[in-house]
């Protein structure tokens, strides 16, 4: 077992372990470290505890110290920086007609490094505009292209729940999330209805997925072929959260259907949920980060 405190560097970012050598602190503290892309302001959001060394990756690197009034001036003092090489940033964007979309930037606690980010339908040459970038602020330049789902997360926004959205509220990293999810679920294959403020599938198709596989189990598909307590059928609908199943008797003459709990009926064979070949080209946009 090791000793560890976990720190996060963004509100609702990815949570990296440090050694705090010996020292105790407490969720909420603010500490100064030392990460690959130079000294860091972050916020302890695991106290110090055991953790099994093989789930670390070695060598840990160390606290530097506790975060001090002078560093939260220092703080506040890069952010007001940020605003202005933001501004300076479009304009040499402008300036050497690049296709691209500038999110957001931002300074290393030391100011050693500047980080841009930005969104390109494709690969875009900027070795220029970095030339021309650290000529303005004699640092390090970094220029990062980033997905239309971190481009959510950092600009923030309202869900069609009318929430917050979640990348932005909770979610410290994104889950596979497919098309078939959504069709599981028996949701409208629809792309207005099923995708997020990014373009892409909805985050939130994936917390419920477990226990729509879960009562899949139990309740026969669409096109299953079932024996029920009025003899054989087959399924053209099915309600997984009531488990009520909609029946077209083999003796039914048209259009007429029975409604049955999926209980009283004996799967005889079953049908699988597919995409047709029309529904995957229309929605694999969706699903692609990029």
């Amino acid at each position: 077992m090791i000793e560890i405190i976990g720190v996060r560097f963004k509100r609702v970012g990815k949570i990296y372990y440090f050694d705090p050598e010996g020292k105790k602190y407490a969720a909420g503290d603010n500490v100064i470290v030392e990460t690959a892309r130079g000294v860091e302001m972050g916020e302890v959001a695991l106290a110090n505890r055991l953790v099994e060394e093989e789930s670390v990756v070695m060598p840990l690197r160390p606290i530097i110290r506790r975060a001090t009034d002078k560093d939260f001036e220092k703080l506040i003092e890069n952010r007001k920086k940020e605003k202005e090489a933001f501004d300076i940033c479009l304009k040499k964007i402008e300036e050497h007609n690049l296709e691209m979309k500038l999110i957001d930037v931002e300074y290393t606690f030391d100011c050693g490094k500047i980080l841009f980010y930005f969104t390109a339908d494709g690969r875009v040459d900027f070795r220029e505009l970095v030339k021309s970038l650290a000529a303005v602020f004699r640092t390090r330049i970094e220029l990062r292209q980033i997905g239309v789902r971190d481009e959510a997360k950092m600009l923030g926004g309202l869900g069609v729940c009318g929430l917050e959205l979640c990348c932005k509220r909770f979610l410290s990293d994104f889950e596979p999330v497919s098309i078939k999810m959504a069709k599981e679920q028996g949701l409208s294959l629809n792309p207005a209805k099923i995708s997020g403020t990014c373009g892409r599938l909805m985050c939130c198709l994936k917390y419920e997925q477990e226990t729509y596989e879960h009562l899949l189990k139990y309740t026969p598909k669409v096109n299953a072929i079932v024996q029920t307590p009025d003899g054989r059928g087959v399924v053209v609908e099915n309600n997984l959260l009531t488990g009520k199943v909609k029946v077209n008797l083999d003796d039914d003459e048209g259009d007429i259907y029975h409604i049955y709990d999926a209980s009283e009926l004996v799967i005889i064979r079953d049908a699988d949920i597919t995409l047709t070949p029309e529904e995957i080209e229309e929605l694999k946009k969706l699903e692609d980060d990029e």
